[in-house]
C-alpha cells in the first residue's frame, strides 16, 4: 500500500521537479530519504517581480542589494530597516526606523537622525547578528555580556528625537535592558528581532536555493528570503560540502542585472611595507602609536585590529612574527591590500576595504566570527578612542548630539577583557585640546572597566582596571614627564621603569652637552 503525502510549499526533499507530491511506502515509521521526482524551481524572472510583496511597515534585512528595485516601488513606505547599508532606500525616504550597528559612514542618515526624522535603535554588531541568529532559531531572547554596564543596558541611546532635532528633547526614549549575573559577571538580555523580508547576494545558487554566499543569519531568519545571484546553477551542481545556505530558508531567486558593488577598493602601493614610507611613518605620530603597539603582539597571536589608526599596526609588525589577523566580519588570517590583479569583491575587511588571505587563511559568517570574539579566543583587540578612564572603562562611538558615528564590533571585542588583552590607540589630547584621558568618560561607554593598556601619542600606560589606577610605563620619544602630567585628566603612578628610562635620558643628554662644550673648548 502508497501513502500520498502532500509537501508544505517549502519543503524541498528531492533534486528535480513534477507535481508537488511525493510517495511513500505506508507503515515507515523514520525516513532517512524520499525518492521524490522533481522540486519547483524558485527562480523569479526579474528582479521587480520577485519584490512585489514587500509591503509598507515591512522589516526589512539586507545590505546593498536588491534595493533599487525597491526605490520604484513608490507605494512602499515606513520600513524597519535592519541594516548598515540602506543609502538608497534612506535617500528615497522610505525608511522610518534603522536598527544598525554602524550607519556613521551614511552623512544622509546622521543628519536625519540627528533633526528628529528618522528612528535608530543603535546595536552592537555581534548582538545584531546574534538577535537575528535567534530568531531564525526560534529562541526569543538571550544572556550576552557586550554592552553591559554602558549605554545598551541603560538604554540611554535616544530612538528618536523630536521633530528639529538634540535640541527640543527625546521623542523616544532607548530601552532599558534587563541584566542578570552569571558566575560574578554581568550579562544583558536582548531580544530576538524577526524579519519580514530579507535581501541577499549570493555567489552561486542553484535553482532550489541552495547557497554559496555568507548572508546566512539574515537568510534564515524572514519570512520571505530573496536572493540576488551571480550565478544560478542547476541542481547538484553545487557540492553539498560547499553550500552554507540550505534550500529551504531560499524563497525566490533571481539573476544579478549587475557586478557586485566594492565600496571601498584599497590597492596595495608600493613594497610589502604598504603604502607609507619609511620616513613619512617616523614622522607620523599616528605611526609613532601604532610602532609601539605592534611591540605588543607576540608570534602566533590571534589579532583584532579596529578601523582607522589600528589598522596601521601590521606594518611595524617584527619581520619573523606570525599574526593571525581577525576581521569581524569573518576572515581569520588577513592578508595585505591587494594588487588590482587580486582585487576581490568578496574578500573585504570590516571597514570594507578590499583585502587578500594569507596561507592557512578561513573564511566564516558574522555568528561564528562574534563568537570567537565573545568567548575570549582572540590574544589582543586594538581599538581607537574618543575617551578612556583610569579604570579602563573606553568610549569612541557617539557623541550625543553631534556625532553617531556607531559601536560596530566594538562593545564586543571589549566584552570579555579578562581573555583578550584590550589596547587603545588614540592621541592624547583631542582637536581642542582637552584631555582624552580622564578620570571619568564623559561620553557614552563602549566598555566598562575593559582596557588594560593605553598607547597615545606622548605616552604609554597600564591600567589597573581591578583597581582603577592608571601607571606611567613609558614616555614616547621628545616627551616629557611634565607634559603628561599637564594633559592628562586623572592621576597616575609612575612606574620605576620608567623612572629609570627617563634619567637614562637625562645622563645621555647630559653626557652628550658637556661632549660638545669640552669639544668646542679645546677646539
Amino acid at each position: 500500500m502508497m501513502l500520498t503525502v502532500r509537501r508544505p510549499a517549502r519543503v524541498l526533499v528531492s533534486i528535480a521537479f513534477r507535481p508537488n507530491f511525493v510517495s511513500i511506502p505506508a507503515g515507515w515509521a523514520r525516513l532517512y530519504s524520499v525518492n521524490a521526482l522533481i522540486p519547483k524551481s524558485k527562480i523569479w524572472p526579474s528582479v521587480d517581480e520577485a519584490v512585489k510583496d514587500v509591503r509598507s511597515g515591512d522589516t526589512l534585512l539586507c545590505g546593498d542589494t536588491l534595493l533599487g528595485a525597491l526605490v520604484k516601488r513608490k507605494d512602499v513606505h515606513g520600513l524597519t530597516a535592519v541594516s548598515n547599508n540602506a543609502g538608497k532606500l534612506l535617500n528615497n525616504k522610505q525608511i522610518d526606523k534603522m536598527i544598525a550597528s554602524y550607519p556613521g559612514g551614511n552623512k544622509t542618515f546622521e543628519a536625519l537622525y540627528l533633526k528628529g526624522q528618522i528612528s535608530l535603535e543603535l546595536c552592537p554588531q555581534g548582538t545584531l547578528v546574534e538577535r537575528l541568529r535567534a530568531h531564525a532559531a526560534g529562541i526569543p531572547a538571550f544572556y550576552t555580556p557586550t554592552g553591559a554596564s554602558t549605554a545598551v543596558e541603560e538604554g540611554a541611546i535616544p530612538v528618536r528625537y523630536n521633530e528639529g532635532g538634540f535640541a527640543n528633547g527625546v521623542k523616544i526614549p532607548g530601552v532599558k535592558k534587563e541584566s542578570r549575573e552569571f558566575n560574578g559577571r554581568k550579562y544583558v538580555m536582548e531580544t530576538a528581532i524577526p524579519g519580514d523580508v530579507a535581501f541577499i547576494r549570493a555567489w552561486k545558487v542553484d535553482e532550489v536555493g541552495n547557497c554559496n554566499n555568507f548572508g546566512t543569519v539574515m537568510a534564515k531568519n524572514a519570512k520571505l528570503t530573496i536572493v540576488e545571484a551571480d550565478q544560478i546553477v542547476p541542481v547538484g551542481s553545487l557540492s553539498p560540502n560547499a553550500i552554507h545556505v540550505p534550500g529551504i530558508y531560499i524563497d525566490r531567486i533571481v539573476l544579478a542585472t549587475e557586478p557586485k558593488r566594492i565600496e571601498n577598493v584599497t590597492l596595495a602601493k608600493g613594497d610589502s611595507k604598504g603604502a607609507v614610507g619609511a620616513n613619512v611613518a617616523a614622522s607620523d605620530y599616528r605611526h609613532r602609536i601604532a610602532r609601539r603597539a605592534a611591540k605588543e603582539i607576540r608570534d602566533g597571536y590571534y589579532v583584532n585590529l579596529g578601523i582607522g589608526m589600528p589598522t596601521l599596526v601590521p606594518e611595524h609588525i617584527p619581520p619573523g612574527i606570525k599574526v593571525w589577523l581577525q576581521s569581524e566580519n569573518g576572515i581569520l588570517g588577513m592578508g595585505p591590500y591587494p594588487t588590482e590583479e587580486q582585487l576581490d569583491p568578496d574578500i573585504i575587511n570590516a571597514g570594507k576595504e578590499t583585502v587578500t588571505l594569507l596561507p592557512g587563511a578561513s573564511i566564516f559568517d558574522s555568528s561564528e566570527s562574534f563568537a570567537m570574539i565573545r568567548g575570549g579566543h582572540m590574544d589582543v583587540a586594538i581599538l581607537g578612542a574618543m575617551q578612556v578612564s583610569q579604570a579602563g572603562d573606553i568610549a569612541n562611538f557617539m557623541i550625543p548630539g553631534k556625532l553617531v558615528k556607531g559601536i560596530g564590533g566594538a562593545m564586543d571585542l571589549v566584552s570579555n577583557p579578562d581573555k583578550t588583552k584590550v589596547i587603545a590607540v588614540m592621541e592624547h589630547c583631542a582637536k581642542d585640546g582637552s584631555p582624552k584621558i580622564l578620570k571619568q568618560c564623559s561620553l557614552p561607554l563602549t566598555g566598562a572597566r575593559a582596557v588594560s593598556q593605553i598607547i597615545t601619542d606622548l605616552a604609554v600606560f597600564y591600567v589597573d582596571r581591578e583597581n582603577g589606577e592608571l601607571e606611567l610605563m613609558e614616555l614616547q620619544e621628545g616627551a616629557t614627564l611634565e607634559e603628561v602630567k599637564a594633559k592628562t585628566g586623572c592621576e597616575f603612578r609612575i612606574s620605576p621603569k620608567c623612572l629609570v628610562h627617563a634619567s637614562d635620558l637625562n645622563i645621555k643628554f647630559a653626557s652628550l652637552m658637556l661632549y660638545l662644550v669640552m669639544a668646542s673648548i679645546h677646539s
